[in-house]
């Protein structure tokens, strides 16, 4: 089995994640399921992700990219994609761990590293390869700090600062790289990107975006879509979609009214692009959270 001990610290970390010492190791995450799953669609925050068991697919865009255990996948920015879990049993189910990242922290490390990093062009908001024992062994150290919280108090900030240093610097990291500067094109897009996600409930207006991205409309346009691999528009519907789906599944509301309250004046409109998004009706998700 692929990294063992982080397998095995992970399972632990798993049966005492809601306990109080988390608050100090609140940056990891295991995620946990029993069975395989159709694809859906889900919102990536900035995050490293380890699959430890099982394996998985997922859809960016154009791109899609399959996991087994040992892979790592990186993700830079926030993306709307589709995945789904396609080797999973109870008695072999799919775990991964998932751990966050703070653009914060990575921007921290610019004045030690920034003058020794490159743009590069090619980078992926969305990269996978074989995991890397030189972020693997901090995150082992991490987890271990579950059985000691004044020293995850005192150190794991440490060690989550080292994690983002081995990613920086890992394979995976080209986008990472590109994100040190504030006035590239990948830090550009992140604050297009956080202005739809505040606003997405809005009406969107690709040339305002473009200005606050510094870029001309067509230049913006591109990027945009190189980093998330659809377009702004699309990355709105998404998010309205998402966020329905969610709402519906609570059972909260009635569909015209969800359908409002992510930003559709026409209910019929909101209703074709969800069922076009999901396949099936609101009502349909509506009527299993009953």
């Amino acid at each position: 089995m692929p990294h063992e001990k982080l397998h095995r610290l992970s399972k632990r970390y798993e049966k005492q994640q809601e306990a109080i010492f988390t608050g100090t190791l609140n940056a990891a995450h295991v995620f946990r399921r029993e069975d395989v799953s159709a694809f859906e669609a889900v919102l990536y925050n900035p995050f490293i992700c380890l699959i430890l068991q099982g394996k998985k697919e997922i859809h960016v865009g154009e791109k899609a990219i399959s996991l087994v255990p040992g892979d790592a996948f990186l993700v830079s920015h926030d993306l709307p994609v589709t995945a789904k879990i396609v080797e999973a049993s109870p008695e072999a189910p799919y775990r991964a761990l998932v751990f966050a990242l703070d653009l914060g922290i990575l921007r921290s490390l610019y004045e030690q590293v920034g003058e020794v990093v490159l743009e590069e062009a090619s980078a992926s908001a969305l990269s996978a390869t074989a995991a890397d024992p030189a972020y693997i062994a901090p995150m082992e150290r991490y987890l271990e700090l579950m059985d000691a919280p004044l020293d995850a108090q005192v150190l794991g900030p440490m060690i989550v600062k080292e994690i983002h240093f081995r990613l920086l610097m890992s394979p995976i990291g080209g986008m990472l790289r590109n994100l040190l500067s504030v006035d590239s094109h990948a830090s550009r897009i992140a604050k297009a990107i956080f202005q739809i996600k505040s606003k997405f409930r809005e009406r969107l207006v690709v040339g305002e975006l473009a200005q606050i991205a510094g870029m001309s409309p067509s230049s913006f346009h591109e990027h945009f879509k190189f980093v998330t691999g659809t377009t702004p528009l699309q990355y709105q519907k998404d998010l309205r979609m998402i966020e329905a789906r969610d709402i519906l599944l609570r059972g909260a509301c009635s569909v015209s009214i969800v359908g409002f309250e992510v930003g559709y004046e026409s209910a019929t409109h909101f209703s074709r692009d969800y069922a076009r998004k999901f396949g099936c009706s609101p009502k349909h998700h509506l009527a299993q959270a009953k």
